[in-house]
């Protein structure tokens, strides 16, 4: 599991005091960076490896400005050629927010998905969440 903490911005909160929804999934975002070093090192963008088919959050809680959120996150499956990340983001000792997202092995090339590698499921298994 990796762990990334945020410390929401003014600029994040909607109307109603909240962080706004459209924030959670670029917090998300950021916090895969460890993730994608397994397939990128360097994070450059013109050896990119992977695309998203699928993104979902759910919004279990409120988030608020001015107190840190942690955003946890874990595999929770590893396929042939993709594989599901789930990112939770807790703020005040709440879980507030449960994001899944579907990363494929992507050949930009070849505009094809490719099978993950023996290293890249060794790496994402060693981060394989517990069946719940």
């Amino acid at each position: 599991m990796f762990i990334e903490k945020v410390m929401p911005r003014f600029s994040e909160t909607d109307a109603l005091g909240h962080i706004n929804n459209t924030v959670l999934p670029v917090w998300f975002e950021a916090s895969r960076a460890p993730i994608f070093r397994f397939f990128t090192p360097d994070l450059n963008p013109h050896d990119w490896k992977l695309i998203i088919a699928k993104v979902e959050v759910s919004f279990v809680g409120e988030l608020f400005y001015g107190h840190e959120v942690t955003i946890k996150t874990s595999v929770e499956h590893v396929g042939t050629s993709s594989f599901v990340l789930r990112q939770e983001a807790h703020q005040q000792g709440n879980c507030c927010a449960v994001g899944k997202t579907v990363l494929v092995r992507y050949d930009f090339a070849a505009k094809a998905k490719q099978s993950l590698s023996v290293s890249e499921k060794s790496s994402l298994n060693e981060h394989l969440a517990p069946a719940s």
